[in-house]
């Protein structure tokens, strides 16, 4: 089953999901840690990379992140690393540990970990990349029907990634992100609170109900979507304000 469901073929939320996110972490940065950040980055914003790890994970240099853009929990929902292949998680923790000594490494290996940070926060967030030991997220509906046309068979792992994100918003992306961040600073303190792992555990928790949205074959359309976007919108939230949180804290 593991390896199944580390099939390569997955990727974590399409340019509007990914984007959205680091407009939302972008808004809620610091501008000393912008400042520094966006050096690194050769005056890019955080936008600008944030789907940068998925256009990059198949070329010789960077295969070996391939395995890293999921996470796993156990049946209790508490983390299940990857001891081998390593996983969002592991990867995170690894960047923060190198970046919190920014000043002494070379501005590639600061600007690359910056860059796994900015994919891989969003990663952990979306429900199809939450893996759950045991569960079978690896089937494929049929995505369509009402306003949604055509109808195409694709894996459900597609329908959460990006298939309901546009069949229903095209905003763009600092619209979307405008519409979301709204929360109060008492609100964003407790969303931040805690380390990936935790994160993690949060996010197992709430999306979960992904098992009760849809199985093998379903036809899923309009009805799906309208139960899946309140999930996809917090958890796209969710992800912003933890990124930033770590941005904050590592480029203060």
């Amino acid at each position: 089953m593991a390896g199944l469901l580390m099939s390569g073929s997955a990727f974590g939320w399409g340019r509007e999901g990914h984007e959205t996110i680091a407009r939302i972490a972008d808004n809620n940065l610091k501008p000393s840690a912008r400042k520094v950040i966006e050096k690194y980055l050769g005056d890019h914003s955080i936008v600008y990379y944030a789907k940068w790890m998925d256009e990059y994970r198949h070329t010789p240099e960077y295969a070996f992140t391939t395995k890293w853009h999921v996470a796993r929990v156990d049946e209790n929902l508490k983390y299940s690393p990857y001891p081998e292949a390593g996983d969002a998680v592991s990867a995170i923790n690894d960047a923060v540990e190198l970046l919190k000594d920014y000043k002494s490494l070379p501005d590639s290996t600061v600007a690359v970990n910056i860059k796994y940070l900015l994919h891989l926060v969003g990663d952990m967030h979306c429900p199809a990349h939450v893996y759950y030991l045991g569960r079978n997220q690896d089937y494929k509906v049929k995505f369509g029907g009402g306003y949604i046309k055509p109808v195409k068979e694709m894996k459900i792992h597609t329908v959460w990634d990006e298939a309901a994100i546009q069949s229903s918003r095209i905003w763009s992306v600092s619209e979307w992100a405008e519409e979301l961040d709204r929360k109060s600073a008492k609100e964003i303190k407790a969303i931040v609170a805690g380390t990936p792992q935790d994160w993690l555990e949060d996010n197992a928790r709430r999306c979960i109900v992904q098992f009760d949205m849809s199985a093998p074959g379903d036809n899923v359309a309009q009805d799906f979507v309208n139960e899946a976007l309140p999930l996809i919108e917090t958890q796209i939230l969710y992800a912003g304000y933890r990124l930033a949180a770590v941005l904050n804290i590592l480029f203060k």
